[in-house]
């Protein structure tokens, strides 16, 4: 008898050993999937990773940003249609962080923002906040839709409004956002918070601009896109880039001593796939790798505009952010869900 269970046990480490061996070559067993394109994203992605979903039956999610000011840490993000930013923490719960982040106003009505947006479960009104992050004080900055702003929030609570017109005029609807370390702060305006987008009688300025703000000044930087979206710096804060969701294209500019940008170059053109998905937020990782929205999910791309592979959750994503202690951890907010990611890059954040 011990002699055939010495063969059981050798048959049974020998089956072991080929399904471990052939998991580097079957998909995550997480939802959604994740595509690799080149093998180089295996140092970036480990081949067992899983896309785990934490929450669902949001209404439209958009803007997280890891608060890593108090332990374990925990998430923010923009629910638009709520038009507050909630709260989830690691141990599953959440909660509403910030009230009227996107439209102060009492009668959502007569509000010149909300836009009306399919997403996938009916009409929603896009009049609460998008894009957060976080300057090097841990102060909560986000963009508005319904007020059509940039708000920061102080260490008492009160908020501040940092721009809500260009030379006099008021801005469309700020969607994205990247602080500079000289504490610059860097933002995209598309006309999607409008109700009629770019076609709203009541949108004042003609293009659909990029912005840096600095000592309560705002520069305009560009306004070469249709529909700028997410943005993001390299490592070394040389390079900004941004991405147009008219065009479906990702875009490198050099940083300029002065904080402006020049010599803007095409990095990637993603018109070309035939998956559903526009540009959207993005972020980079410590090597210079970016993790951008796109068609069909959120692209991994060199520096180079080398096109890695894809991670796809179940829903579209719209943006995502760096998390955990050892920022190793990409959290994705996807139309009504949000997902997470562990990857061995490292990423950065606020």
């Amino acid at each position: 008898m011990r002699k055939i269970s010495g063969f059981l046990l050798l048959i049974v480490v020998m089956v072991a050993g080929i399904m471990l061996s052939g998991a580097r070559n079957t998909p995550a067993q997480g939802v959604g999937k994740i595509e690799r394109l080149d093998p180089a994203l295996d140092a970036l992605i480990p081949p067992g990773a899983k896309i785990e979903k934490l929450a669902g039956d949001l209404g439209f999610v958009e803007g997280p940003v890891w608060v890593h000011s108090s332990k374990p840490g925990f998430l923010i993000f923009s629910d638009i249609p709520a038009n507050v930013i909630r709260k989830w923490t690691p141990d599953g719960k959440i909660s509403v962080f910030l009230d009227k982040t996107g439209f102060t106003g009492t009668d959502p009505d007569a509000a010149d923002a909300g836009y009306q947006l399919d997403a996938g479960h009916g009409m929603v009104t896009l009049l609460g906040s998008n894009g957060i992050t976080l300057d090097k004080q841990g102060r909560v900055t986000y963009c508005q839709h319904g007020d059509h702003g940039i708000v920061r929030v102080e260490k008492d609570g009160k908020r501040t409004t940092l721009a809500d017109k260009y030379e006099g005029k008021r801005l469309n609807s700020p969607n994205d956002l990247v602080y500079k370390s000289d504490g610059s702060l860097y933002f995209t305006d598309p006309p999607y918070g409008l109700r009629k987008g770019g076609d709203d009688p009541k949108k004042e300025l003609p293009f659909e601009g990029v912005y840096r703000w600095s000592n309560g000044k705002l520069q305009l930087l560009t306004k070469q896109f249709k529909a700028p979206n997410g943005i993001a710096f390299s490592p070394d804060e040389k390079i900004l880039y941004i991405d147009d969701s008219a065009s479906r294209t990702y875009w490198r500019f050099d940083v300029q001593p002065d904080g402006t940008i020049a010599n803007g170059k095409l990095l990637i053109d993603m018109d070309k796939s035939k998956e559903q998905g526009v540009p959207d937020g993005m972020r980079i990782d410590k090597k210079g790798n970016i993790y951008g929205a796109g068609p069909g999910g959120v692209w991994v791309i060199t520096p180079e505009g080398k096109h890695l592979g894809t991670i796809t959750p179940p829903e579209d994503p719209a943006n995502l952010a760096w998390g955990d202690a050892d920022g190793k951890t990409l959290y994705f907010t996807a139309r009504t869900g949000l997902y997470r990611l562990r990857t061995n890059a490292v990423g950065i954040r606020p």
